[in-house]
């Protein structure tokens, strides 16, 4: 389905409905409540000025989700020097904000040593397969006193058990179609995922054998 088809921009408008009947729904339910995208952009707005070296970890198609992309492309611009570096060649040919782009891997980024002072990353980390060593390659990339700022699942939040449990009896080609219906994901842009770095626990352990001083971590759910 190309984006200008009839097919898509029927998708599109149905993954709309349902998105503003959830986020009425959640305003009823919790008030005041606020989505993890969106405290991630605030935090990213908060450390993201002209004088930083930012690298992008997985960055995909999108640093934030795609209805965000004009605030986006602000927020590229309000930087001096962006890099997005992604295993996957076919999300980086889609990735339209980014000019600087690299396809490599995190366990061994084709950067020197202390090249950032800032390096992100959403919705990533739960995909890392050796969190311990590829920890380590991103403190030998970062600055001395630079900072490494990522957003994941928590893996005892109950979206993550949930999503567990329902995973072991939902079939395969059954979870793709959700993730194309809700999230717009193609089965390319699905990728197997670990939770060995999705807890506080885990990530205070990881952080003090790979060099990290955590300064926040903050838990949504």
């Amino acid at each position: 389905i190309t984006t200008d088809s009839p097919d898509f921009n029927q998708l599109t408008r149905r993954r709309t409905v349902f998105y503003d009947f959830y986020w009425k729904l959640e305003s009823v339910i919790t008030p005041g409540l606020k989505y993890s995208q969106s405290i991630y952009e605030e935090i990213l707005n908060a450390h993201c000025d002209k004088c930083v070296r930012w690298l992008d970890l997985g960055c995909g198609h999108q640093l934030l989700p795609q209805w965000r992309h004009a605030q986006e492309k602000v927020l590229i611009e309000n930087s001096e020097f962006i890099v997005g570096i992604d295993r996957d060649y076919l999300s980086l040919m889609k990735h339209n904000t980014l000019k600087n782009k690299v396809c490599g891997d995190i366990t061994e980024l084709p950067f020197q040593d202390n090249s950032f002072d800032l390096i992100t990353s959403n919705m990533v980390f739960e995909h890392l397969n050796n969190p311990e060593m590829q920890l380590k390659e991103i403190q030998r990339v970062l600055s001395r006193n630079g900072k490494l700022i990522f957003h994941t699942p928590n893996n005892i939040g109950y979206g993550i058990l949930i999503s567990k449990v329902i995973g072991k009896i939902t079939p395969v080609f059954v979870k793709h179609k959700l993730a194309h219906y809700l999230q717009g994901r193609e089965e390319e842009d699905i990728f197997p995922t670990y939770y060995r770095i999705n807890s506080p626990s885990k990530i205070r352990k990881l952080a003090k054998l790979s060099g990290f001083n955590i300064v926040k971590i903050r838990l949504l759910c």
